[in-house]
């Protein structure tokens, strides 16, 4: 990256809407834009920052230029923003008449890579500005605009003034080495590197949660062959995007597609049916089932009501070994009760949530979800709410709302449960957190065993490298450049 030069680049998708935006950065932004862009009075570079122009390119288009002044704009530099008619020729020709008067095309996130290198934002930052722009969701958007506002900065800022000071005095013992002198009370030091791990492991610990809103909950639909994962799959997204087949094994790889409940984004897994087959192909599909199983935040078990309930049962204790309780959500989904006797979609004593009822009970399609869920309270408790149960019909929709409403009550549970503390949401971010906790434990361990000074001093300045990494106060080129060329041009 050259600042020294000024560069260019549409910032709205061309031909998209009424109006494009066209941003120009650099030294020479504002004279470039006077050399392309005439005013009937002044010119930009005699124009206070703040300020807003009507002009004419001439044989092209009239324009509303912004101007901002240095540092007081995105990128800490001289920039402006040309707002013109959203046609591509206007927009290429205006991008053309800007590369002949001394302004280059942007790189991929160039405009924010300058904002960092301006220090108007740090790395952690900079990185939020593209989730901010790639959020599709109400809680996506907030997490990414707490870090954007600096949630992880802040957090980081106090753990590493803490580990700075501690890394202070074990240095300077080293200086007095020869004398023997001990500057803190080792007790004292375990206690404050026990609280930076405690800070260290809540961090870590909420990537989960924070990964799954960032990039859409992870919600794996599993269950037998021909138990309607695919009908219910298209059925929740309005559209038919899974194939649906009454032969068996027709899903042989996961179909994701997002999902937004209540300002909550849900990633919606299809799987392919789990049961034995010595179908190579078939195998590959059930085995990939598992892994989704295993890395979902919420489960959405399905089941075929029609089906004998010794044979569901067997299904059920299947999934049910394969599911950590205390960090996944499991959903008992009962499909096709449209198809048992007795059905009436305007009967609402069906199972839904954690409690069954036995009204109508002689109503024979309650008795045989009843006779179903007489058998699973056997196998997996239903009363502490870790696991709900819904009996649906995929096919007409009785009761989706019921099993949407499960899933987003139970993420709104968890996001109320995190407050307004800082999520990790940043696998990168996670990665650094976890190498510090890991060097801090060895600093840890080394005080309490009284090992050297010089070498828990290492593992000290060694958590304080992995911390400055997220923030970006210690960072490479190529780090920066795999980073910003996520970012969209323009941003």
């Amino acid at each position: 990256m050259n600042i020294a030069k000024t560069i260019c680049a549409p910032a709205t998708s061309v031909g998209s809407g009424a109006v494009s935006m066209i941003r120009v950065s650099g030294p020479d932004a504002l004279a470039i834009a006077d050399r392309v862009v005439h005013f009937r009075q002044g010119s930009c570079a005699s124009s206070a920052g703040y300020t807003l122009k009507f002009g004419t390119v001439p044989d092209v288009d009239d324009v509303l230029v912004s101007i901002f002044r240095a540092p007081h704009s995105y990128t800490g530099e001289d920039s402006v923003e040309i707002s013109c008619h959203a046609s591509p020729y206007v927009v290429e020709r205006l991008l053309q008449m800007l590369a002949e008067t001394g302004a280059v095309p942007a790189e991929p996130g160039e405009f924010t890579r300058r904002a960092f290198a301006n220090g108007k934002m740090d790395l952690s930052q900079a990185e939020a500005v593209a989730d901010l722009i790639a959020s599709s969701s109400e809680a996506s958007h907030r997490v990414a605009m707490h870090q954007l506002k600096g949630g992880i900065s802040t957090e980081l800022q106090q753990l590493r003034s803490q580990l700075v000071d501690i890394t202070s005095l074990m240095e300077l013992e080293l200086d007095f080495s020869e004398e023997e002198v001990e500057f803190a009370d080792r007790n004292q030091l375990i206690s404050l590197l026990d609280s930076a791990l405690s800070h260290l492991r809540r961090l870590t610990d909420s990537f989960r949660l924070g990964n799954a809103i960032r990039r859409g909950v992870p919600v794996a639909i599993v269950g037998a062959t021909n138990t309607g994962k695919s009908t219910l799959l298209n059925a929740l997204l309005g559209e038919d995007r899974a194939i649906v087949s009454p032969v068996a094994g027709t899903t042989r790889d996961t179909v994701e597609e997002l999902f937004n409940i209540d300002g909550i984004a849900f990633r919606l897994i299809d799987t392919a049916g789990i049961r034995e087959t010595s179908d190579e192909i078939e195998s590959i599909g059930i085995d990939r089932t598992f892994e989704k199983l295993m890395l979902a935040d919420s489960i959405i078990a399905v089941f075929d009501v029609c089906s004998p309930v010794e044979r569901l049962c067997s299904e059920l204790r299947d999934i049910v070994s394969r599911v950590n309780l205390k960090s996944q959500q499991l959903v008992l989904v009962l499909n096709k009760v449209d198809l048992l006797a007795g059905f009436d979609e305007t009967c609402e004593s069906m199972a839904t949530g954690s409690i069954w009822s036995i009204e109508n009970g002689h109503n024979p399609a309650i008795l045989a979800v009843n006779k179903i869920v007489t058998k699973f309270n056997k196998i997996v408790s239903l009363a502490d709410n870790k696991v709900s149960a819904i009996a649906v019909s995929a096919k007409s929709g009785f009761h989706l709302e019921r099993l949407s409403h499960a899933l987003s009550e139970h993420q709104k549970a968890r996001i109320a449960d995190a407050g307004t503390a800082t999520l990790v949401t940043n696998a990168r971010h996670f990665n650094a957190l976890s190498a510090a906790s890991r060097t801090l434990s060895l600093a840890r361990s080394g005080i309490a065993s009284r090992t050297p000074t010089d070498l828990v001093s290492q593992d000290l300045r060694e958590a304080l490298y992995h911390l400055g990494t997220i923030t970006g106060e210690i960072t490479t080129d190529e780090v920066l450049g795999n980073i910003f060329s996520k970012f969209c041009i323009g941003k």
